[in-house]
């Protein structure tokens, strides 16, 4: 019983010393998941002037990685949050028209949903969401869609591996995969 008792004694220190080295690199693996940039679609920002108005995209950025991705890992007919992990967030400084329609100055989320030919794009009042509900679906609160409307499809010939927003003077591009959808803005 003393022989027992001696040993407890001794492997209590080692115990001790096993949970705190388990402790620690946990503590580093939870900093090293707040550093969005490791992340397999890291976060990027498309900022550009369309008018007198200043427009800035964050999104985060997923790669093909050999899949089919519209028609494919993004069904056609399914809301999506147009990136990857958060909800994508578009910030006008000014006010300007989207597809001919009026959109105040202000942050949107920005959703969309795929088709093959057209896509229903969506800007929302809500922000700072995950992209995300639990199973998949997007999150987005359809009370809150301050403007929709619908914009065609176009074919790439060659391969865009990672997600862009690309702004220009007329408005901007979702590129990814084989597709381009250009939103024109005034």
């Amino acid at each position: 019983m003393k022989n027992l008792k001696k040993q407890t004694r001794r492997a209590y220190p080692a115990k001790v010393f096993v949970l705190i080295i388990i402790g620690l690199m946990l503590s580093a693996t939870l900093r090293a998941q707040d550093d969005k940039s490791k992340r397999p679609s890291p976060p990027v920002t498309a900022t550009g002037k369309i008018g007198d108005a200043t427009i800035t995209i964050d999104y985060s950025s997923p790669s093909v990685k050999g899949r089919k991705i519209f028609g494919g890992l993004l069904p056609y007919g399914m809301l999506w949050r147009a990136g990857a992990n958060e909800a994508t967030l578009f910030q006008t400084d000014r006010d300007i028209k989207v597809a001919g329609k009026l959109l105040p100055a202000g942050k949107y989320s920005f959703f969309a949903t795929p088709g093959e030919k057209k896509w229903t794009i969506f800007f929302n009042s809500e922000t700072g969401q995950w992209g995300d509900k639990k199973g998949g679906a997007a999150n987005m609160d359809s009370t809150k869609i301050v403007l929709s409307f619908n914009v065609k499809v176009k074919k790439l010939k060659t391969l865009n591996e990672k997600l862009e927003y690309v702004i220009s003077a007329k408005g901007f591009d979702l590129r990814w995969e084989y597709t381009d959808i250009f939103i024109a803005v005034k």
